[in-house]
């Protein structure tokens, strides 16, 4: 027995052996021992209080801002593929050399020094890259020694063609304003990613060391360190269906048909009416095609049939279908919620992410809303009115034009804020240009779509939802279209009480991993009695006229120069023209 004991005792001593050399190769392979008494070195040379706590390692990821292009050309995929490597590998030089040696000696609870220092590192970065620029632009200049030949002026323009009938001296009316060219695309430094996520780590870390929930340590940071009694969920926009540019069908205005549940149904209760619903697209996309009914007119004034309803799973996570007039995703889902019981504008409302940068088409500048139909800017918002006024269950719009179409944001706010918010997502400046700024007015919108991206900390997020709500607009919280699966941004639009939350549909792995954790958290606050409620749809309509006269009436109140008589004249005509557009 003896023997036989021994023997066992020999084989077990014999694996554990292997198993530890196995051990210690891939730590070698991995640098691992090195790296370990690097950092053990400094944190004896620091002597921290808490060496376990200075010890935690957090992981994080962040988005790109890269944007996900359907059937992209390869060079281009190429190019973005080089240039996105790139960025990662300049934000992993960053983290791992100057911003670990900026950020030694700061306790991970103090996040606005962290962010502080990091925007700080940020901007020399900038400046560093403007330097280098302006060197490489002096040497090119430099190397220039044959002067070229002078241009020739351009020769003029021809007369213009006289119409027939048209009498001499008298303009056509028909002529359409030029639009405004495409502003330059707003720079991206490579490696800013380091900085968003290395404030992100920071808080995280935070978090665990105080035994915190990232929402409940964000919330914190938002105000001010005193905990809020309660939390609201931020409201759900869902995408259902996406019949945009990239897919196979005429429609090109609606890149993602969004559904909002109530404001009274939980998330949960949210979530699970939208999988129904989902369910029933899906069932509707795999029936056989019904024999071809009788044309009838469409939305637009074109013809529409009952063509087969297609589909495909978008990286945005909801079908890619095929229509061919704007009614037809909308009659879909009017149809469906029919069926379920559901009435759209009671149970749930409906919003139209319109991506106006991708319908425009330069060379007759113009919209291209459908394949072959398009459309200027004036005629858009008439568009958009007449949509809204069929469907008023729709009650937000998403890009609805280019940021350069300034006087039709203008105009589309004036006829549909007091009833529909007026989105801006792609059109709004990045959240550090917002900031720089400290203006959220232009284009004229009542909501901005804010993004945790590229240099983005977790103080430049506190900013701007703060500023949005003291200017009475609403956020809305997004994801990028190249998501990965970390969960982390639901924690943020929780902590930072957004009003909305826009993750894509309920597929793919990357979102349905945020739709959990939005459950979870909905979970937790429930035990811990700290739900708070969300509110019904409101739309606040900011009319400036309307502002100025009421302050200037106070004024006047209070002895200053402004006749009373003319403020209460300007306070009346501005309700009159409120009440007109509205």
């Amino acid at each position: 027995m003896g023997e036989e004991g021994g023997g066992r005792s020999c084989g077990t001593t014999r694996e554990l052996q292997k198993l530890k050399q196995q051990a210690m190769e891939y730590y070698r392979e991995n640098d691992v021992p090195r790296r370990l008494e690097e950092l053990l070195n400094s944190t004896f040379y620091l002597q921290p209080a808490d060496v376990y706590g200075h010890l935690s390692i957090c992981s994080v990821v962040i988005s790109t801002h890269f944007e996900v292009h359907e059937n992209a050309l390869p060079e281009l995929a190429e190019v973005e593929e080089a240039e996105r490597t790139s960025a990662v590998s300049t934000a992993v030089q960053w983290v791992n050399g100057s911003i670990t040696h900026e950020l030694q000696g700061i306790a991970p609870f103090d996040q606005a020094e962290v962010d502080h220092l990091l925007r700080k590192f940020f901007a020399s970065k900038v400046q560093e890259d403007k330097d280098r620029k302006e060197l490489e632009k002096s040497l090119e200049y430099s190397a220039v020694l044959i002067p070229l030949p002078p241009v020739p002026p351009p020769p003029p323009p021809p007369p213009p063609t006289k119409k027939k009938g048209q009498k001499p001296g008298r303009k056509d009316t028909a002529t359409e304003k030029p639009i405004a060219p495409a502003e330059p695309v707003e720079p991206v430094l490579s490696g800013s990613m380091a900085i968003g996520a290395v404030s992100l780590a920071v808080a995280k870390t935070c978090g665990m060391l105080l035994n915190n929930p990232l929402y409940l340590n964000i919330a914190l940071l938002k105000h001010n360190q005193e905990q809020p009694t309660m939390l609201s969920m931020p409201l759900l926009m869902v995408s259902l269906v996406s019949c945009g540019k990239s897919s196979s069908g005429k429609l090109n205005l609606m890149k993602e048909v969004i559904c909002i549940p109530h404001p009274e149904l939980t998330t949960k209760q949210g979530i699970e009416m939208l999988m129904e619903i989902q369910k029933h697209i899906n069932k509707i996309i795999e029936m056989p095609s019904p024999p071809k009914a009788e044309t009838k007119k469409g939305h637009d004034g074109s013809k529409r049939g009952q063509q087969q309803i297609t589909g495909k799973m978008s990286h945005l996570g909801c079908l890619t279908i095929s229509c061919d007039t704007i009614e037809q995703p909308l009659v879909l889902i009017q149809g469906i919620c029919a069926n379920l019981g559901l009435e759209l504008g009671t149970n749930l409302h409906l919003a139209i992410n319109c991506a106006g940068h991708e319908l425009m088409d330069y060379s007759k500048g113009k919209y291209e809303v459908m394949m072959g139909t398009y459309k200027n800017a004036v005629e858009m918002v008439d568009l958009y009115v007449d949509l809204i006024n069929k469907y008023p269950s729709i009650i937000a719009l998403i890009d609805p034009f280019r940021k350069e179409d300034f006087e039709q944001w203008d105009s589309i706010y004036h006829a549909l804020g007091s009833r529909c918010y007026i989105i801006a997502g792609t059109a709004s400046k990045s959240i550090s240009k917002l900031l720089e700024q400290g203006n959220i007015g232009i284009p004229k919108s009542n909501g901005l779509i804010i993004k945790h991206t590229n240099q983005t900390t977790m103080s430049d997020l506190v900013e701007i939802t703060n500023l949005i709500d003291s200017k009475k607009h609403i956020a809305v919280f997004g994801s990028t279209e190249g998501e990965s699966s970390d969960d982390s941004l639901v924690d943020l639009a929780v902590g930072l009480g957004v009003r909305f939350i826009k993750l894509g549909g309920l597929s793919r792995g990357e979102r349905v991993t945020k739709y959990n954790r939005l459950l979870t958290i909905e979970e937790e606050l429930v035990q811990n009695g700290t739900l708070g409620f969300n509110e019904e749809h409101t739309f606040f309509y900011f009319n400036e006229e309307a502002e100025m006269a009421a302050e200037a009436l106070e004024a006047a109140a209070a002895g200053e120069l402004l006749e009373p008589t003319f403020l209460t004249q300007s306070v009346e005509e501005s309700a009159k023209t409120r009440a007109s557009s509205g």
